[in-house]
């Protein structure tokens, strides 16, 4: 029987076509026959194998209706698909969804912005439905670059394009629940698909008329669904961006935040990074805490690609790496109940995640303090090309820029390393401290040939501003834990450099570490206190391994304490810290003969601003014993020994009726009248160390000690380190050179009878012997042992050093094809020997 028979003859029309015809009335307008439909859906779902048919018939009569622009017909059989959908759920299925998707895309091919809609809601619809066996074959990429496309709508009309986003952002997450939860979906987080998905929502995100609204909502509040809010481009693709964050695996992480940045390049948004600190935020607020490492390690691969980008890109990813940290150094549990809405004081204590384990913490630090001195160098580069006034502008504000980024790297290292815990934070303490360049130390991963003196000096600044941010809250059990050799000796050296300020760094750090219970805020300012104990001081008995550690390094601290107070460059701040300096080593670290050798420290500065050896100003002499006088009535309260507060309390007394320019709240205010010299014969105005043993002695302390002047040990490194931050070997070498040679005129000496006698005479030169041995014996029955020590100890290293100089001139170690070393300018070099050029031995050639 011919085709056209059957579809002339209704009634031989099969049943399903039949039904299907039905449900379509004679006016479109009156929309879908509600008893046809019923008859319609009980057909599919008593006959399951006449799914896949009827699905094909709807796609057929569907598709005719679309070219003829039928357009009531369509709607009225996507609500028919839509129903059968929601009513059949079994085996028989499968066919009929692959009917229903091709009906969408062909609705969403439409150039018709209403048909795009319906397509996208039927699909919203469908991607709603929990299927009850995985498709094998199903794939959404066409829908994923439709609805990335709508997404990116530029009609001409507003409200049609935002009609089209809103579709194009509702059919993406469709997309994202029907398949991330699938595991034979697992493509949809392929690269393809992620730099169509997100950029989209990006897009939508960084609306310029929605921008207000993102900043303004806490990125760790979930967007609420509503009309208004899904009728809003950047609620929804906010809202969909979490969900899709929320829902990556550990192996989708970088294929998810790659195109973030990706787009943030491509749109610029790294400066201003308003937007980019946006969205890192929801970021980090979206996805699981253990997955937080994944996002770093991102950012700081990103940062090294820009590398030559310019200083406010640069600074813009900075501050980016700053807030993934400081979101992710809250740990999961903070993470979960700020998402959630908890409450903000349970998330503080939250244990650290476990991000911070592995190679993650140096290769964090690593890359900052690289792009640091990459930041120094293009500084100074900068500045050294300045040579035109047309230019120089523009150099200053390109210096401006790089020290943007210099901040924002060092409060990344500092929050960073603040929020690690504190087995951990040591070593990157260990870890920054090795990176600072320290003349007569090696320094293996900071050249500061190249950037000179004004270069050293900025990285040793930035860095020591990094490890106090680093050692801010930083509470160790014991101080040889906190304090080792390896960080103390650095430190000290970088400690007896002639800058004020990094000296101030030096104290500031070391108040972090020693003061383990936060009284510095107690004894902020240089002043006399009337009342200590009203400061309520919260301190502890001193622990064993504290004692051992002072026995150890105690006069290490007290002879760069003492080398520190004599500086000429000091100022107010400077005798600030210090005085901090020596009540938090009271507070922290005093026994009873810790307490003695500060007393013995206190009156060495005295007796130094009193020396008329020492080349100072009054004003430095007038500031010295003012520090003393500060820090003696402090020490008296805190030991609570009433002859020792009666003698400082007196002298303080006197101070303030004959010369208040001695104390502290005199000499450091502005325009201080002072003397021409001090008058060093009044000993009523000075501390005497005879009064202040004997009240010691009174209370049972060991005051022998105090009968001996305080001599500061000299060690190698302060003939290595002394007294410059940056030393030239050449141009030390050539000064040395010149002020050795002594002058034309004093070659010439007239030679006299009176010259000859006294070079004949003997006799005088015996007495000078005698009195010389005599001193000597002296001083062997009399000193105390560690001085004793420290002077043999200074000769035998004297001896070995020139020793050690007279091998190097004259042994030379054999050549090595690999190179030998040699100094120059300070540095050494290796220079490459061929082998054909070496020379050797008779008995070594065959």
């Amino acid at each position: 029987m011919p085709a056209g028979v059957c579809g002339c003859c209704g009634p031989l029309r099969p049943r399903y076509k039949r039904l299907v015809d039905n449900i379509f009335p004679e006016d479109p307008k009156n929309g879908l026959s509600k008893s046809d439909m019923e008859k319609l859906t009980f057909y599919a779902v008593s006959a399951p194998e006449k799914l896949d048919r009827i699905g094909a018939y709807l796609a057929e009569r569907l598709s005719r209706d679309v070219v003829r622009h039928r357009y009531g017909n369509v709607v009225i059989a996507m609500e028919a698909l839509d129903q059968l959908l929601m009513a059949c759920h079994s085996q028989s299925i499968k066919p009929f969804v692959e009917s229903f998707l091709h009906m969408v895309a062909k609705l969403l091919e439409s150039r018709e912005p209403d048909l795009q809609v319906l397509g996208t809601n039927s699909f919203v619809k469908f991607a709603n439905i929990e299927e009850d066996t995985p498709s094998y074959h199903r794939r959404y990429d066409f829908f994923v670059s439709q609805f990335s496309a709508m997404c990116h709508s530029t009609h001409e009309d507003p409200d049609t394009k935002t009609r089209i986003r809103v579709a194009g952002i509702k059919g993406l997450q469709g997309v994202v629940r029907k398949t991330v939860n699938d595991e034979l979906q697992a493509i949809i987080w392929e690269p393809q698909h992620m730099d169509k998905l997100i950029p989209s929502m990006l897009f939508n995100m960084q609306d310029s008329d929605d921008m207000e609204r993102v900043g303004a909502v806490h990125p760790s509040t979930p967007c609420v669904s509503g009309q208004d809010g899904n009728e809003n481009p950047a609620a929804l693709a906010e809202s969909c961006f979490r969900e899709l964050l929320g829902r990556a695996a550990y192996g989708n992480m970088n294929n998810a935040v790659r195109p973030v940045l990706v787009h943030l390049d491509n749109h610029n948004l790294w400066d201003p990074n308003e937007f980019a600190v946006s969205c890192f935020r929801i970021i980090m607020y979206s996805i699981q805490a253990q997955h937080s490492h994944h996002v770093i390690q991102q950012v700081l691969g990103h940062l090294d690609a820009h590398n030559k980008s310019p200083p406010r890109v640069r600074a813009g990813i900075v501050q980016v790496l700053l807030e993934t940290v400081a979101i992710a150094a809250k740990g999961s549990v903070g993470s979960i109940q700020e998402y959630k809405g908890g409450d903000a004081a349970d998330s503080e204590h939250a244990t650290p995640p476990n991000l911070w384990l592995g190679p993650t913490v140096l290769e964090v630090f690593n890359t900052l303090l690289k792009h640091l001195r990459m930041s120094v160098d293009l500084e100074l580069g900068e500045g050294s090309r300045r040579n035109s006034a047309a230019s120089t502008s523009s150099g200053r504000s390109k210096e401006s820029d790089e020290r943007i980024v210099q901040n924002a790297i060092i409060q990344t290292i500092g929050f960073f390393g603040g929020n690690l815990p504190d087995y951990q934070r040591a070593e990157v303490m260990m870890f920054i401290m090795g990176k600072v360049p320290v003349y007569g130390t090696p320094c293996h991963t900071l050249d500061t040939v190249k950037i000179g003196h004004q270069g050293t000096k900025r990285i040793q600044i930035m860095l020591l501003s990094s490890l106090i941010m680093v050692t801010s809250g930083f509470k160790s059990k014991s101080m040889s834990g906190a304090l080792p050799s390896p960080f103390l000796d650095p430190l000290f050296s970088i400690s007896l450099m002639e800058d004020s300020e990094l000296r101030q760094l030096v104290l500031e750090i070391l108040h972090n570490i020693i003061d383990r219970h936060d009284n510095r805020a107690k004894l902020r300012g240089i002043r006399i206190i009337p009342n200590v104990a009203a400061l309520k001081i919260k301190r502890e008995k001193i622990s064993k391994q504290d004692v051992a550690f002072m026995k150890k390094h105690g006069q290490q601290l007290y002879r760069h304490i003492y080398l520190g107070c004599k500086e000429d460059d000091n100022v107010h701040k400077n005798f600030e810290l210090l005085f901090t300096t020596l009540a938090i080593l009271t507070i922290e670290l005093a026994n009873e003969d810790v307490v003695v050798e500060l007393v013995r420290l206190a009156v060495a500065v005295q007796d130094m601003a009193l020396s008329a050896e020492e080349n100072l100003s009054v004003w430095l002499r007038c500031s010295l014993l003012a520090l003393v006088a500060a820090y003696l009535n402090f020490l008296s309260q805190m030991i609570a020994n009433a002859a020792f507060c009666q003698h400082v309390s007196k002298v303080i007394e006197l101070r303030n009726m004959d010369a208040p320019y001695l104390l502290p709240e005199h000499v450091f205010r502005d325009k201080c009248p002072l003397p021409d010299c001090l008058d060093r014969d009044d000993a009523a105005l000075f501390f005497q160390s005879i009064d202040m043993a004997e009240s010691l002695a009174g209370a049972g302390y060991n005051a022998d000690r105090l009968n001996v002047p305080y001599v500061p040990q000299v060690t190698d490194e302060e003939r290595l380190t002394r007294r410059k931050s940056f030393v030239d070997t050449i141009s030390l070498q050539v000064d040395i050179l010149a002020s050795s040679l002594p002058d034309k005129s004093q070659l010439a000496e007239e030679i006299t009878f009176e010259t000859l006698k006294k070079a004949i005479d003997t006799s005088v030169l015996e007495d000078q012997e005698r009195e010389r041995r005599r001193q000597v014996m002296e001083k062997f029955q009399k000193a105390p042992f560690e001085e004793i020590a420290a002077h043999c100890e200074s000769k035998a290293n004297m001896l070995h050093e020139r020793l050690a100089h007279i091998f190097e001139l004259t042994i030379r170690p054999p050549p090595s094809p690999s190179g030998v070393l040699s100094v120059s300018s300070g540095h050494t070099q290796h220079q490459s020997v061929p082998i054909y050029e070496m020379k050797f031995p008779d008995l070594c050639v065959y």
